[in-house]
């Protein structure tokens, strides 16, 4: 997917939240900016892809528990100069769950997010413009957690079994509550 791809994939993504409608433009401005975004060589910032991952029924979603930041997330990760944000997700979602059969439910955009990420030993603090998917599983097979986690769990549509109140999960969440 190509810069010119994902612009037509922003700009036609129609936010449902006050907050993406910042972001969304936020985005846009980013990716015309600065050709090299997909990389995370960019240090300020880069866009990276991720995926609210259902069940096959949709009655369950998967979170991860990150091993760095210490919270619960949606899976998904850094682009590393790949233009396929859908595929990026995919890739990083069979990674992190060890899932290998996980599709889109859709191809356009679930939800936007920019967040900061700390500064740590190998890396200065930079923002992360976060492209979402909805994408589900197959088929409801035994889920391996990687290095980067320290649980992934499957959580309901109960709000009880949210493990954070982060709002860029919150978010994710309600707007599967509303499908």
């Amino acid at each position: 997917m190509h810069r010119q791809i994902l612009i037509k994939l922003l700009e036609s993504y129609n936010p449902s939240y006050l907050k993406e409608v910042n972001y969304k433009s936020r985005m846009l401005d980013f990716i015309n900016k600065y050709p090299n975004c997909f990389d995370r060589e960019l240090l300020i910032g880069h866009i990276t892809s991720s995926a609210w991952i259902l069940n096959k029924d949709h009655s369950q979603a998967l979170l991860l528990h990150h091993k760095k930041l210490d919270n619960w997330f949606q899976l998904g990760g850094h682009c590393d100069g790949d233009h396929d944000v859908l595929g990026v997700a995919i890739k990083e979602a069979q990674e992190e769950s060890g899932i290998s059969s996980i599709v889109p439910v859709s191809p356009k955009i679930f939800d936007i997010d920019i967040h900061t990420i700390p500064a740590n030993k190998n890396e200065a603090e930079h923002e992360h413009y976060d492209i979402r998917f909805l994408l589900q599983v197959n088929s409801n097979p035994q889920i391996i957690k990687n290095h980067e986690s320290k649980e992934l769990r499957w959580i309901t549509k109960d709000p009880a079994s949210l493990p954070t109140d982060r709002i860029s999960v919150t978010r994710m969440f309600n707007k599967w509550l509303e499908i």
